[in-house]
């Protein structure tokens, strides 16, 4: 069974990710900066955390269950 993605819940926009987290940030991946489009959420594209928007639209219970957006990707 495929885990779901980390969902992290953010209050801005824009994000960046490094991959890091529970470990260091050197272990982690090149840092990217993702915008949180009219979808409500982004994925980042080299570890899967799943951006949400506080009070936006995505700001579900089932958002695991949405399908992957990019930054600038469109469903």
């Amino acid at each position: 069974m495929i885990q779901p993605p980390e969902i992290l819940r953010v209050s801005k926009a824009r994000v960046s990710c490094d991959g890091s987290g529970d470990i260091p940030a050197a272990l982690g991946h090149p840092r990217v900066f993702l915008e949180i489009d009219e979808h409500g959420y982004v994925d980042c594209g080299y570890c899967d955390r799943r951006f949400v928007l506080i009070g936006g639209v995505a700001d579900t219970a089932d958002i695991g269950d949405k399908p992957d957006i990019a930054s600038g990707a469109s469903l």
